[in-house]
């Protein structure tokens, strides 16, 4: 290997040791890329740094971010969650495993709406997790199925994954959000297929809700209080992701529209407050300024690397995998889910998918389905220990006797789950290809 070589090796050794030793990702990119960067190619570096942030910060497309968290924040600071939760957990209560089917339903609603996964873990958590435990769940399920179906909003449309992936992917954003229809409701389908076999399994880990419980609301009351409270949000999402896959607005455009709605939801539902609108820009500002922050100095240290050839190191890398174009995929998962372990998804989108992405375009492969592949794959890092965000969440809300092993043990049957809708994508890519083929994307 020549010195450059070893520099980008050395460069990405001494990323990964700052994030060890508990340095912001942020900085880690940007010391790291300045240092080797520098060290291999002097300070020319330092002069293609602006032109090359200029050209990324200057992407028209990334207002969508702070108007998509800003609704999704709008929604969730109206405690939105509640009212979902206790119409659809009634609906399905009579089933063993029902309520904890509802909780996969409310995040599948939850994600289509607010996205933010801290947010809807902690809010499922407090409100569910106690009801669960107090209705004889298993421990473990009921901390699972919270975490799991916390963690859809990253992967069903509109998700901040995939604005991300579609300019390191350089696809349509639009493509994006009608690609991953299809693999979101498969992964929410495959979790609720497992809480019935459970039910089935082991009918004492999940008991269906009592029905004197259930007699306590007719079933009229419950179907009409899921038009007030279900309909209008889903009419919004309905809204904001047509116009963008049916081509009628730009992300943009569709994101501000969301935005708007969100408030007029909120005051349908007469949960609007000055102290909530406040919050949700302060909490979007907050989002906002991070991700842009780590956008900024990624760009730093994907030019220390290129200039490094550390793509041609990558390219050797993939060359020593056998099996060809099938293989070098598999490896990039498996590589993807054991990064999930140490990094956030932010952390591998801009880091590793781009190292990598050349290879794949060499070889012809379809970028729309290895995009939802990855999306996939990414929700893992939110599961899995001893890192996993959806973890360090639940904890932060669950009650006493609720410890940490039971939170560990309850989600690795979904990590299981979502390595099955991986393998269902992987042989059936029409399962992500169709909706773009069919509006003409």
């Amino acid at each position: 290997m020549s010195f450059n070589e070893w520099m980008a090796l050395a460069m990405l050794a001494g990323f990964f040791g700052m994030l060890m030793l508990g340095i912001p990702i942020a900085i880690s990119l940007a010391v790291s890329g300045f240092v080797f960067g520098f060290i291999g190619f002097g300070s020319g570096l330092f002069n293609l740094v602006p032109a090359r942030i200029f050209g990324v910060v200057a992407n028209y497309q990334w207002l969508a971010i702070p108007l998509f968290v800003f609704m999704g924040m709008m929604l969730e600071k109206s405690r939105l969650a509640d009212d979902l939760l206790d119409v659809v957990g009634h609906l399905a209560g009579g089933l063993r495993g029902g309520m904890a089917i509802g909780i996969i339903v409310v995040g599948v609603l939850l994600g289509a709406t607010t996205g933010i996964v801290g947010a809807t873990i902690i809010t499922l958590g407090m409100l569910t997790l106690p009801t669960l435990l107090r209705r004889g769940y298993d421990p473990g399920v009921a901390c699972g199925s919270i975490c799991a179906s916390g963690t859809l909003g990253q992967i069903i449309p509109p998700s901040l994954i995939l604005i991300v992936l579609s300019d390191i992917m350089q696809l349509s954003v639009g493509t994006l959000f009608a690609a991953a229809v299809g693999p979101g409701l498969l992964l929410a389908a495959v979790y609720c297929i497992y809480i019935v076999i459970l039910g089935m399994v082991s009918p004492e880990k999940v008991p269906p809700l009592p029905k004197d419980e259930r007699d306590l609301v007719s079933r009229r009351q419950l179907w009409l209080r899921f038009v007030r409270v279900v309909v209008p949000p889903l009419l919004l999402v309905f809204s904001v992701l047509g116009s963008i896959i049916g081509g009628v607005a730009a992300p943009t455009e569709a994101a501000a529209m969301g935005a708007i709605g969100a408030i007029l939801v909120t005051i349908g539902a007469r949960r609007f407050s000055m102290k909530a609108l406040l919050e949700t820009v302060e909490s979007t500002a907050k989002i906002t300024a991070t991700m842009m922050f780590i956008l900024v100095c990624a760009q730093i240290f994907a030019l220390a690397f290129r200039g490094l050839n550390g793509e041609d190191l990558i390219h050797d890398l993939f060359e020593l995998v056998p099996g060809g174009v099938n293989s070098d995929i598999l490896f990039l998962m498996v590589l993807i889910f054991v990064l999930g372990f140490f990094l956030e998804w932010i952390e591998i989108s801009f880091i590793a998918v781009p190292l990598f992405l050349p290879i794949f375009i060499a070889q012809d492969v379809n970028l729309v389905w290895l995009t939802m592949l990855i999306c996939l794959n990414l929700q893992s890092s939110f599961l899995t220990p001893p890192f996993g965000w959806a973890l360090f969440f639940l904890k932060g809300v669950a009650p006493p006797e609720v410890k940490t092993i039971h939170i560990y043990k309850g989600v690795v049957p979904f990590i299981a789950m979502q390595f099955v809708a991986i393998a269902i994508v992987f042989v059936v890519p029409d399962i992500a290809l169709w909706l773009p083929k069919y509006i003409g994307w």
